[in-house]
């Protein structure tokens, strides 16, 4: 089951958000129009654009008004994503070259930055000051989720504290901040938008982990890049902290490093998935999930409350 299921009532609106996105990102200059593009034509779930139309079912719905917040919080994070990959030295992102690859570090860096600014500009037309403070708390906090994983690169040592509070400012935040956004411009009370961003903090939790855990368990084909990715750029992430607790397979992880031959990595990603670590984090995300679902339910019923508790429960589940 594809997840674009649980709301298709919204079809029509993501159709729309959809040629928003690619109208905010076209420039004058033709290569950085094409390196724009080449990242949004590449797909994505579009998680964030729904939570954000999603929040906004809980007041005044206006798609004319919210699709300015749906389409800047997905340039914010896509223009991450250009920087993240340089940072990771990444060659596939989404089954496709990345920015990087495909031209270079310089290419990319600028249009992560011409991406990011051109998100900023459309949300100019919101005249709302809770929004723009709640998004500036988010980006500042982003940022610092960046320069953690950057600075913990291949460090062993670290616990998971340390994990925990990268994740949050790394992608919780940003989805915590896309379902409480679209319920802040849609005139929600301040009471639900703040268990809106609750919902969505939690769900972002649960969403990274299941990333992480998927990084052992997906193939290329559903990750659209290979698997054991994290790992070998140094990203030590939930899996990893389980796995060593086993001395020998602590052993085994300090040894990684970029340009490490891939059957020396299949073997330590066999050992992480025959360690009880995946079960182990499945656990942990299922237990951000329950919270998700719990403050979910002091929410107004309606047809939106439903989809989130179906998009929750599927994060929990997905494959890919």
């Amino acid at each position: 089951m594809k997840m674009k299921l649980l709301y298709t009532y919204l079809n029509a609106d993501l159709t729309l958000i959809e040629r928003e996105l690619e109208e905010a990102i076209q420039a004058e200059s033709q290569l950085l129009r094409q390196a724009s593009l080449h990242l949004l034509k590449a797909g994505g779930k579009r998680i964030r654009p729904v939570f954000v139309l999603l929040g906004g079912k809980f007041g005044n719905y206006d798609i004319e008004v919210i699709k300015d917040v749906a389409v800047s919080l997905e340039l914010i994070h896509m223009a991450s994503l250009v920087h993240d990959d340089v940072i990771d030295d990444a060659e596939l992102r989404r089954g496709q070259l990345t920015i990087k690859a495909k031209w270079d570090n310089k290419i990319a860096m600028y249009t992560g930055d011409y991406i990011f600014a051109r998100a900023l500009e459309l949300l100019t037309d919101i005249e709302n000051p809770t929004a723009h403070q709640i998004l500036s708390d988010t980006i500042v906090e982003l940022s610092i989720g960046e320069i953690e994983q950057i600075k913990d690169k291949y460090n062993f040592d670290q616990n998971l504290r340390n994990y925990l509070l990268r994740i949050k400012r790394k992608t919780a935040l940003l989805i915590a901040a896309s379902c409480q956004l679209g319920a802040v411009v849609s005139g929600v009370p301040e009471q639900d938008h703040r268990k809106l961003y609750k919902f969505g903090y939690y769900v972002g939790m649960s969403f990274q982990i299941t990333d992480d855990v998927l990084d052992f368990t997906g193939t290329e084909k559903e990750l659209g890049k290979p698997a054991g990715g994290d790992l070998l750029q140094g990203n030590v992430t939930l899996p990893v902290l389980y796995a060593m607790q086993d001395e020998y397979i602590k052993s085994r992880i300090r040894t990684v490093h970029e340009g490490m031959p891939r059957e020396e990595l299949n073997e330590i990603l066999k050992l992480v998935q025959e360690s009880g670590a995946i079960e182990k984090s499945l656990a942990i995300s299922d237990r951000y999930l329950d919270k998700a679902l719990e403050i979910l339910e002091e929410l107004p019923s309606n047809k939106a409350k439903k989809s989130l508790r179906d998009i929750a429960k599927f994060i929990g589940k997905r494959k890919y």
